[in-house]
């Protein structure tokens, strides 16, 4: 949501700069762009408004639908294993992955640090790549990663690998 809102008024500051230069009219209430030559610095900062909000549009539709949340359900009665996830719209609009308990081979920890780090749980499938279970963003403490894997590990009885 970060992300969305500084892009929307940023857009929206060079979009209004653009315009006031063209228009000769000021339009922002903390800057005077009307003294900017509209050939070339107007038109880039039109065009860099306009990016700017389409890139916008995209953040808020993405938030809106909420795509990639979902839930993971494992139950050991029917067993069976089912992930929900959301996508955009059209025929991906709700992504359901279903797979017997009995082909889940391990939950894998994977754990990358540095300057673009990365925790997260997979579940192992037999035949298929393997299957995110976290959530993408900020990374999990460690110790939680850990208890979570360990936890459903222990629930499925499969090991727990990447330790």
């Amino acid at each position: 949501v970060l992300w969305a809102v500084v892009i929307s008024v940023g857009a929206t500051g060079f979009l209004l700069a653009g315009l006031s230069s063209y228009l000769q009219v000021n339009l922002l209430p903390f800057a005077d762009p009307t003294s900017l030559i509209f050939v070339p610095q107007g038109i880039a900062m039109g065009f860099y408004g306009v990016a700017g909000i389409i890139l916008a549009s995209y953040l808020w539709l993405v938030i809106a639908l909420d795509v990639g949340g979902g839930y993971n359900e494992f139950n050991r009665e029917i067993g069976k294993v089912r992930i929900f996830r959301a996508g955009f719209f059209g025929k991906n609009r709700r992504i359901e992955i279903e797979h017997p308990l009995d082909k889940v081979l391990a939950i894998r920890v994977d754990i990358r640090e540095g300057l673009n780090p990365k925790r997260a749980l997979y579940l192992r499938i037999k035949g298929r790549s393997d299957i995110p279970l976290t959530r993408v963003g900020q990374p999990l403490p460690l110790s939680e990663l850990e208890n979570q894997g360990a936890e459903l590990a222990r629930f499925l009885q499969v090991p727990l690998e990447g330790l």
